[in-house]
């Protein structure tokens, strides 16, 4: 009887410290960083005018995936478009790529919410897919030189100090301080 109680327990113990390791942030799952890697060109429809990510080479680009559905995508919109009006003179453009199934819904969101920063809508999530988004809002910094500086996953206070500086120094070819 004895026994099955420390059997049970260290069972226990065992699927505890599993939980444990899995949850842990810097548990990665085995996948390598992307920092340093080149961003994935892809095609859109800006102001009616087809171009693509390459033709924002030479700026820090904010590259949003998001969706009008999504709380916390709703919920950051306001300070992209802060960061936007207040970086973009640097060389800092926010490029916001919708997943909206849902034109006009996409649409209203954009003239209730006054966005200013690019944007394009991608229904079939093909963008997306592509750079591996699995949860949304979720974002990448590209240097001017075209790599991937940074990928956030979630809601991010794109209006705090931390963040400001470091997409400030990015801009003046500065090392950044991490957030």
């Amino acid at each position: 009887m004895w026994m099955r109680r420390i059997l049970s327990y260290l069972a226990l113990a065992g699927a505890a410290a599993l939980l444990i390791v899995f949850s842990i942030p810097s548990y990665n799952e085995g996948k390598p960083s992307i920092a340093g890697r080149n961003a994935q060109n892809f095609s859109f429809t800006l102001n009616g005018q087809p171009t693509d990510l390459a033709a924002l080479h030479g700026k820090i680009v904010v590259l949003n995936f998001w969706a009008t559905w999504c709380p916390p995508c709703v919920d950051e919109t306001p300070a992209l478009e802060h960061l936007y009006t207040k970086l973009n003179p640097l060389g800092v453009t926010v490029l916001g790529v919708s997943v909206d199934d849902d034109a006009s819904a996409y649409q209203k969101f954009l003239v209730d919410h006054g966005i200013t920063f690019p944007t394009y809508r991608d229904p079939n999530k093909k963008i997306s897919v592509a750079y591996g988004t699995e949860m949304y809002p979720e974002t990448y910094i590209i240097g001017r030189n075209g790599k991937i500086e940074r990928k956030l996953i979630g809601e991010q206070d794109w209006s705090s100090p931390q963040m400001v500086s470091y997409l400030t120094a990015l801009a003046k070819g500065q090392t950044p301080t991490t957030f």
